[in-house]
C-alpha cells in the first residue's frame, strides 16, 4: 500500500488521539502562549538595551553567509538571534495548540480562530523585525514592533481565559454578578491601558536607548510627551481605583475581585518604576522593567474587561 493511500488511515489514527474537550494539554499551551508572547517582550528590550539591535545586521539571516549568530559577533548577535528563536518557539506553541484544537475547530471556534491569529502574528512580527533591522532601526518600526507584541499578549490574554472556562460563550465558570457600571470602567481601564501603551512607544523612540549607537530617533520632545504619555496612565489609575471601591463596597468575590487588584497592584508597580526611571536618568534596567509592566498592564487591564463583559449584571 502506498504512503497517499495510507494517508487518510494515519490522518484518522491522528485525529482519534487528539482532544474531543479542552482539557489539560490544550489549557497548558494557552498559558505556554501567553508566558511566551510576554517573554518575548523581555527579550525584545534586552536587544533594544543591549545596543543588539544590529547584533544581527542583515535579516532573514543573520550574516550574509550565516542563518545563526557566529562566535565572532559576540554577545551582542547571541542576544539578537536569542530573541528571533523565541519567535519560532511561540509559532511551534501556536502550532501545536491548533493540531490540538482540530478536533473541536467547529465546536470552539473561539479558541481555534484565536490560536490561528497568534500562529499568523508570527511572520508578521519576522517581517517587522526584519524591515526594523533593514532600516536601521528606526523607531516608528521599532515602535510597531513592540505594538504587535502587545496586541499578542491580548489575544493570548483571552485564550487562556476561554481555554479555562473563565469567560465567553463556553464559560463554565461561576462569576458573581457586578453592578453595571463596572463594564464602561473596565472597557475605559482597558482602552486608556492601550492609549498610555503607544504614547509610550513614542516616548521611547525619542529617548536615549536606540538599541544601537548609529540608530536614529523620532526627534519629538521626550520629556514634553512623557508628560503627555503620564495622563492615559493617571486614568488608568482612576478607573482602576473606581472599580476597586465597587468591588469593597459591594464585596463582590471570586475571580473579578482578584483580577482588580492584580491590575491595582500592576498600575501601582507602573507608576512607581515611571516616575523613578523619569528622575533618575532613564537606566536601562528600569526601562526593562518599565516594558515588561506594560505587558502585565496589558493582561490585566484585558482580564478585568472580559470578566466584566461575562459576567452578568446585578
Amino acid at each position: 500500500m502506498s504512503t497517499a493511500s495510507r494517508l487518510p488511515q494515519i490522518t484518522g489514527r491522528l485525529a482519534a488521539r487528539l482532544p474531543r474537550t479542552v482539557d489539560a494539554r490544550v489549557r497548558r499551551l494557552a498559558v505556554a502562549s501567553l508566558v511566551g508572547q510576554t517573554l518575548l517582550v523581555v527579550t525584545g528590550g534586552a536587544v533594544r538595551l543591549t545596543a543588539s539591535g544590529l547584533g544581527c545586521p542583515t535579516w532573514p539571516r543573520c550574516t550574509d553567509t550565516s542563518l545563526v549568530n557566529t562566535p565572532e559577533m559576540g554577545i551582542h548577535g547571541f542576544i539578537e538571534f536569542g530573541n528571533r528563536l523565541l519567535t519560532f518557539a511561540l509559532a511551534a506553541v501556536a502550532a501545536l495548540m491548533l493540531v490540538y484544537l482540530w478536533n473541536l475547530r467547529k465546536e470552539r471556534r473561539d479558541l481555534f480562530l484565536l490560536a490561528l491569529g497568534l500562529l499568523a502574528s508570527i511572520p508578521t512580527q519576522a517581517v517587522i523585525g526584519g524591515v526594523t533591522v533593514l532600516t536601521g532601526l528606526n523607531p516608528w518600526v521599532v515602535g510597531l514592533h513592540f505594538l504587535v507584541s502587545m496586541a499578542l499578549v491580548v489575544f493570548a490574554t483571552l485564550l487562556v481565559n476561554r481555554a479555562f472556562g473563565r469567560t465567553g460563550r463556553f464559560r463554565t465558570a461561576a462569576l458573581h454578578p457586578l453592578p453595571g457600571a463596572l463594564r464602561p470602567v473596565t472597557s475605559a481601564v482597558a482602552v486608556f491601558s492601550a492609549l498610555a501603551v503607544m504614547l509610550g512607544v513614542v516616548v521611547t523612540g525619542a529617548g536615549p536607548h536606540a538599541g544601537d549607537a548609529d540608530a536614529p530617533r523620532n526627534g519629538l520632545d521626550w520629556d514634553l510627551f512623557s508628560h503627555i504619555h503620564a495622563v492615559p496612565a493617571y486614568l488608568v489609575t482612576a478607573g482602576t481605583l473606581v472599580a476597586l471601591a465597587l468591588v469593597l463596597m459591594r464585596r463582590i468575590p471570586g475571580p473579578f475581585r482578584t483580577a482588580v487588584f492584580a491590575l491595582l497592584a500592576v498600575t501601582v508597580l507602573q507608576a512607581v518604576i515611571g516616575f523613578t526611571q523619569y528622575y533618575n536618568g532613564i537606566p536601562a534596567p528600569l526601562v526593562a522593567a518599565h516594558m515588561l509592566g506594560a505587558a502585565l498592564l496589558m493582561g490585566t487591564a484585558t482580564n478585568a474587561w472580559d470578566l466584566a463583559k461575562s459576567s452578568p449584571v446585578k
